[in-house]
């Protein structure tokens, strides 16, 4: 591709080629300067630069790349800068960063054919204060994920919005340390999911009117898999209403309208302090990866989940699509507020399951649950029926120690 600049484009290239053989500069872009103005700055900006875009709108007909270390993007407001792809001619995303110490704060991006907002192969990335939003809302042409640090180390996000989002709205892939807090996620496929990560907090957030509202997956034949020490607390996932609009084939087109918080054959998930209401299909599912893979090294099952202290509200009562019908044929209806498909290795499902590899429930007295005992009832259909003692689950499993970051030191 050639890139055409106006004078006004070469001058600002020649401030920032000066500006940079000195030390780090801060450059100020607006609306009124153009896209070009724009492009040019993504293109030439270097190491430890700041770059601030004022108010106002742009209208991007191709995604920007971000590949220098140390840089701030910075914005006036998520309600007052943003960057619009409505009229993007491609397929990518509005904006990819591929280099490490960088800062996204205070921007939107709106209506990307593609992802929204893509880290890949990134170390210490902020993502602050952002709005990734689809505006013609729940489509299933929109792009697949929001906010997208995947093959990642060091991810912070907070205080972002996500919206419409055909996939997950806030998705964090095959990376390391990460947390994200205080964000709101709705109106998406997935709210917010961590899949095949080490080390992840997931804190303050409100996932609401999604299909499904905090996803943790772990899934086969991927270069990072064996998700471990994911803690998930304090969040509200409630009213997750929205049906499912993915494409025809993505893996969280089978997840239920109305799930509050699924885990997904992930290793030492604690999930406490949460609020869960009115997620039609049920609350808490626990579960292991229903399709067929040709992965021998990947563990299929869950391995260590301890569920506890959190709040339940009316739930369960409308159970959705293909897997709601299997859970409520099992468990009737209202669905439990927790429930285990009961799938475990076949050696293990003739002996025994180790400790550290069980499932824990300490939660009030009125909290209801099931053991679908999806195994037991494929070999011995006639005479399985669920289990829905919960003492059967008593005790606990020690905490993952909380994810520090480079950022918060920082702060």
């Amino acid at each position: 591709m050639t890139l055409k600049f106006s004078a006004g484009a070469l001058a600002v290239t020649m401030s920032l080629l000066i500006s940079g053989t000195g030390h780090a500069a801060e450059i100020r872009v607006s609306p009124a300067d153009g896209t070009e103005k724009l492009i040019e700055t993504f293109i030439m900006v270097e190491e430890g630069d700041t770059i601030l875009l004022g108010a106002g709108r742009w209208d991007l007909a191709d995604g920007l790349l971000l590949d220098a270390d140390g840089v701030t993007v910075r914005g006036a407001g998520a309600e007052e800068t943003v960057l619009s792809f409505k009229g993007q001619t491609g397929s990518g995303e509005g904006l990819l960063v591929t280099s490490d110490n960088v800062v996204l704060e205070d921007f939107a991006v709106e209506d990307t054919k593609g992802d929204g907002i893509k880290s890949k192969g990134s170390d210490v990335i902020t993502f602050r204060n952002l709005r990734v939003e689809w505006t013609n809302g729940p489509d299933e042409k929109n792009g697949a994920y929001g906010v997208y640090p995947v093959s990642s180390k060091n991810v912070l996000i907070e205080g972002v919005t996500v919206r419409g989002a055909s996939d997950a709205g806030i998705y964090v892939g095959q990376s390391q340390d990460i947390i994200v807090r205080n964000s709101l996620a709705e109106f998406n496929v997935a709210g917010i999911e961590i899949e095949n990560c080490y080390r992840a907090d997931v804190y303050g957030n409100m996932a609401r009117h999604n299909t499904g509202g905090i996803l943790i997956f772990d899934l086969p034949s991927l270069p990072q898999q064996g998700g471990h020490d994911i803690r998930v607390f304090d969040n509200s996932s409630v009213d997750n209403d929205t049906p499912n609009f993915a494409p025809e084939g993505n893996i969280v087109g089978g997840v239920p309208m109305g799930t509050g918080i699924m885990i997904m054959a992930n290793r030492n998930v604690h999930v406490f302090g949460n609020r869960l209401a009115n997620n039609g299909t049920v609350h808490i599912i626990v579960a292991a990866y229903p399709e067929e893979y040709d992965d021998e090294t990947y563990m299929f099952v869950p391995r260590g989940v301890y569920i506890h202290d959190n709040t339940y509200g009316e739930g369960g009562a409308a159970p959705d699509n293909e897997m709601g019908e299997i859970i409520a044929g099992r468990t009737g209806t209202p669905v439990p507020d927790i429930v285990w498909d009961g799938v475990t290795r076949i050696p293990e499902w003739l002996t025994w399951v180790a400790a550290e590899n069980r499932l824990y429930i300490d939660e009030a007295d009125d909290t209801t649950f099931a053991n679908a005992k999806m195994i037991s009832h494929m070999l011995l259909p006639w005479e399985t029926s669920p289990d829905r003692d919960i003492s059967n689950h008593a005790g606990s499993l020690p905490e993952p120690a909380p994810v520090e970051l480079p950022q918060d030191a920082e702060g």
